[in-house]
């Protein structure tokens, strides 16, 4: 029995897209992995310094991201936001936002204050909001952006109490004409407001990313596995049907010679 292998070109074509995407893909996973590792790395060195105190010359963009930072200074009390959908041990709520004014600048910088259930009469109120009056102090880690999730439709116009779905820092400064520093802070100390303060962590997700990569590169083996395979018994099919063929022309050629 021989064994033959045929190149069919749009099968070929096929498998050479399927297994462009797989790997493709499974790079790219391996890179959001590496990232998320790396980001782990650096938070867990930056956990274990002490905080740096922000004094009104220092700017925010000195200090790494990830950072434990101390500021001092006030709540823009009249500006609230609300970023929607961020559900928290499977109840649904808001984090809080709201800009703070460092004392002795006229630098204000973002703070994300904590996380507030909704209320479920009425998604369109939230909750009374308690805000410490003048001058406070508060600890927080430094982000450089806030998490994002789907948007659904578009943005209202920014207005103090409005609850959006994302918010970019610079939309905020424009419409609020607050001067805001470009990066955020999550608040992490007690000021006795209610909010909760259990942030999700940037760096999680690098084994769910590892595990996708995994499954793309194992897509991209089986498309070429498949195509091999199916290319093989298709050349054992053909040489069959010749045998065939040869065996029926000796028969006639027998009978004509017997006759």
């Amino acid at each position: 029995m021989f064994i033959s292998f045929r190149l069919k070109f749009f099968p070929f074509v096929a498998t050479v897209v399927v297994v462009s995407i797989g790997i493709g893909l499974a790079q790219w996973q391996t890179r959001r992995a590496l990232e998320k590792e790396q980001i782990a790395s650096q938070i867990s060195t930056l956990a274990r310094m002490p905080a740096q105190r922000i004094a009104a010359d220092k700017a925010l963009s000195t200090v790494p991201v990830f950072s434990k930072v101390l500021l001092r200074g006030e709540f823009v009390a009249q500006w609230p936001l609300y970023l929607d959908n961020r559900p928290m041990q499977g109840n649904a709520g808001l984090y809080v936002l709201m800009p703070f004014h460092l004392e002795g600048s006229q630098r204000n910088v973002l703070i994300a204050r904590g996380w507030q259930a909704r209320n479920q009469q009425d998604r369109k109120t939230v909750p009374t909001l308690i805000t410490p009056t003048g001058v406070v102090e508060i600890e927080g880690v430094l982000r450089d952006k806030l998490d994002r999730v789907m948007q659904l439709g578009q943005p209202d116009a920014l207005k103090p109490g409005a609850i959006v779905q994302n918010l970019e820092v610079t939309s905020l400064a424009q419409q609020s004409g607050i001067a805001l520093e470009p990066l955020i802070v999550e608040q992490t100390s007690d000021t006795s407001d209610g909010l909760l303060r259990h942030w999700s962590v940037p760096s999680a997700g690098a084994e769910k990313h590892r595990a996708y990569a995994f499954q793309w590169y194992a897509l991209s083996g089986m498309a070429c596995l498949f195509f091999v395979v199916t290319g093989i018994r298709r050349g054992k099919h053909k040489v069959s049907n010749s045998n065939d063929k040869s065996d029926t022309n000796k028969s006639d050629t027998n009978n004509a010679a017997t006759q």
